[in-house]
């Protein structure tokens, strides 16, 4: 006769174990303790099996049955009951280890070595703060164009569409890899090409040419501390990332051989990078060292000297000379970019020392010397250049 809840219920435990059937092989053990456990007994390739489908009352009798019959269509199907319930739980378990979440973090793990550590951690904070809170615990097997398009769409409609495109891309190379590493089939963000609006391009300001006289002028009449003075100078100079600046060892400057060599774990590609200096850069230097040479840093900071110049002093130094809105560090760049371009330089010579992203990565870890002679002669017209813009002439 099939169970019903009330018999379940009134049934008492007694000294051995017995079974409680409700035909077709599911029956209910009642264990001395009072524990109620559902069981399921079956013959698959000529060998009887008994399979757990929970304890009552968490699993109700209604629940059993339908446990029960699902069981005996996988029979039906010539399947082992026994080896799907297994199958289904090592997916599930494979699922919770193949979230969103956790694979972004092994990918941003992969790249760290690429990465320098400000844009490791502006990467995870993004993935953190935007998209780990809806679909981090999502399997990435499961997550949709639509589920991450109303993800980034929240970011959007704040205004900061460049940070939604970067979450985007980031995104997408996510799934890639996720596919490339065997967790996922299909990468759902190159259905959402076009579904956000562009960001607007903002430009570091820069001084154009005719605005080099006088700049030059106002930054040697600059009053402000002597460090920073020449700081602004050998940027000027080098046109280096204002990161590599501040980062500067004195360790890494060889006056014999005139050329700064940064290591790769100080560059934005993680490539290591040659700077030729000027005789004009050199005398520059020189005068730092009078300053700073006892200390680690060539800039360090002002007020704790074992670490390097803060972020800002450049920045505040040019507002107060007046050039708020108009000149950043890092339009020096597109400063002497625009300047040696005009004035013939080969780009390629340009780009190299700019440090730009070598798309090929075999040809990138061995092109640090790369147009070497043709930078130090370029980097020596730069400095002469400057100075007669200095002297009018």
């Amino acid at each position: 006769m099939p169970l019903t809840d009330t018999k379940i219920r009134n049934v008492k435990p007694r000294a051995k174990a017995f079974k409680l059937t409700d035909g077709g092989g599911l029956f209910l053990l009642i264990q001395p303790s009072g524990g109620r456990w559902w069981r399921y007994r079956y013959r698959f390739a000529g060998r009887q099996k008994l399979l757990a489908l929970g304890v009552y009352p968490d699993v109700s009798l209604a629940d059993a049955r339908e446990k029960h019959a699902q069981a005996r269509k996988a029979l039906a199907a010539g399947n082992d009951p026994g080896a799907v319930k297994k199958e289904v739980k090592r997916l599930a378990i494979l699922n919770n280890e193949n979230t969103f979440e956790s694979i972004a973090k092994e990918w941003c793990e992969s790249r760290k070595h690429k990465w320098v550590t400000s844009y490791s951690n502006a990467m995870m904070v993004r993935l953190q703060n935007h998209i780990f809170p809806r679909l981090g615990n999502r399997p990435i097997t499961d997550i949709t164009a639509q589920d991450f398009l109303s993800v980034v769409r929240v970011v959007e409609k704040s205004g900061a569409l460049d940070l939604a495109q970067r979450l985007m891309q980031a995104s997408g190379q996510i799934f890639r890899y996720a596919i490339a590493t065997g967790r996922a089939e299909r990468n759902p963000i190159t259905d959402l090409r076009g579904a956000l609006k562009p960001p607007v391009k903002k430009h570091q300001a820069y001084l154009k040419e005719n605005e080099l006289p006088d700049y030059l002028e106002k930054l040697e009449a600059f009053d402000g501390h002597p460090q920073t003075k020449l700081a602004l100078k050998f940027l000027l100079l080098t046109f280096v990332r204002t990161s590599e600046l501040r980062g500067a060892e004195w360790a890494e400057i060889n006056f014999d051989k005139a050329e700064w060599r940064i290591p790769a774990e100080r560059m934005k590609m993680r490539d290591p990078h040659i700077v030729p200096l000027a005789h004009q850069t050199i005398a520059v230097l020189e005068e730092v060292k009078k300053l700073t040479g006892h200390w680690k840093y060539v800039f360090p900071n002002q007020h704790k000297p074992l670490g390097c110049m803060s972020e800002n002093t450049m920045l505040f130094a040019l507002y107060r000379m007046g050039y708020h809105s108009r000149a950043t560090g890092h339009g020096f760049r597109s400063t002497a970019s625009t300047i040696l371009n005009e004035n013939g330089f080969p780009p390629d010579v340009i780009e190299r020392q700019l440090a730009h992203a070598e798309r090929n990565e075999v040809r990138a870890a061995y092109n640090h010397a790369q147009h070497l002679p043709d930078r130090r002669k370029m980097m020596q017209w730069w400095a002469d250049y400057l100075d007669g813009v200095a002297k009018g002439s």
